[in-house]
């Protein structure tokens, strides 16, 4: 709520000077009655009358400022706002390949990557975001959505072992990864279009080689931002054994030179991470990198809502002067 008239607002001063003429100098205008001792009135209890005197200042007090209110012309306003939005549309493709089981990352690569996607979507809810996924081959595990709850279950149904249990060829297949994602955003109208692949190992599986997908993505005025995750040397990997979990070094075999040369052909940016920290770090690159850039016309009309408290007051006016001359009636 707002006042047209502020300035009416200071009028409430007014009402420290009347309590101290009240409390002062009013009670010298009351009639008395002279006696010669007032002992036997000392306990005597107080009328209900006596008691609720005070009732008739109060309600002077809640007319006046009732009554300075409606001078100050409260007005309330109905407000919407229009938001035009550049629209981004962004495809994820993440590696499901074996390797992505190694646990340089905690718990795993493939977990660890899973709970920074899904970190990213929350983050990003006027966005349509897709997921890719590959490993010896690529296929999308959800097509751009706006339904964000859809993606998020999709995402966390992605199996760590979807290669290793044969439901995909194993392998890293770059170039197919990325031209899957690439397919889902050839035809998107939004201004800005981007990829987000990432990887921990180099291209040995497809049809389609990396810079092939990544000409491909440039052509459509697509941002490739690669990453490529795990640790530098070597990596623990857990190997199933008659009776358990036997952890084995593999070596990490990252083409860093081709996910930057793809990331650079599409004007996008390369990152390497070996760690939870990393990886998190560079998603949060990527989210300050692609805004979203909202255009907002705000619009407002205001409605005068000085009626409530003007009726209040007349109401108030009404009582005191009605129990002036009645209930408290003061007799000559």
């Amino acid at each position: 709520m707002e006042f047209a008239n502020k300035e009416y607002l200071f009028l409430l001063v007014l009402i420290i000077p009347y309590l101290v003429w009240y409390l002062m100098y009013r009670k010298k205008s009351e009639p008395t009655m002279r006696m010669s001792d007032t002992f036997a009135y000392r306990f005597a209890p107080r009328s209900w009358k006596v008691r609720l005197m005070p009732l008739q200042l109060l309600l002077r007090l809640a007319v006046f400022v009732l009554l300075v209110l409606v001078l100050a012309r409260p007005q309330t306003q109905n407000s919407w706002k229009n938001k035009t939005m550049e629209g981004i549309d962004i495809m994820l493709a993440m590696d499901v390949s074996t390797s992505m089981l190694a646990e340089d990352l905690k718990p795993n690569r493939m977990e660890a990557a899973k709970q920074v996607a899904a970190d990213f979507i929350i983050g990003r809810p006027d966005d349509n975001i897709g997921l890719s996924i590959f490993a010896g081959e690529a296929f999308t595990q959800c097509p751009m959505t706006t339904d964000h709850a859809s993606l998020l279950n999709l995402l966390h149904n992605v199996r760590t072992d979807i290669a290793q249990r044969g439901l995909i060829e194993d392998g890293t297949a770059i170039g197919m990864g990325l031209a899957n994602a690439v397919s889902r955003l050839k035809d998107s109208k939004a201004k800005s279009k981007v990829v987000i692949l990432l990887t921990d190992g180099s291209n040995n599986r497809g049809d389609l080689s990396p810079m092939t997908a990544a000409e491909i993505a440039k052509s459509f005025g697509i941002r490739v931002y690669t990453i490529g995750v795990g640790t530098n040397k070597v990596a623990p990997y857990p190997m199933s054994v008659a009776g358990g979990i036997q952890y084995v070094n593999i070596p990490v075999e990252i083409d860093t030179k081709t996910l930057s040369e793809i990331a650079s052909a599409t004007d996008g940016d390369f990152y390497r991470a070996t760690n939870n920290q990393e990886l998190r770090q560079i998603y949060k690159e990527i989210d300050k990198l692609e805004k979203s850039k909202l255009n907002v016309k705000q619009f407002s009309k205001r409605y005068e809502a000085y009626q409530p408290y003007a009726i209040a007051a007349a109401l108030l006016l009404l009582l005191e002067m009605l129990l002036r001359i009645t209930v408290f009636r003061k007799l000559p």
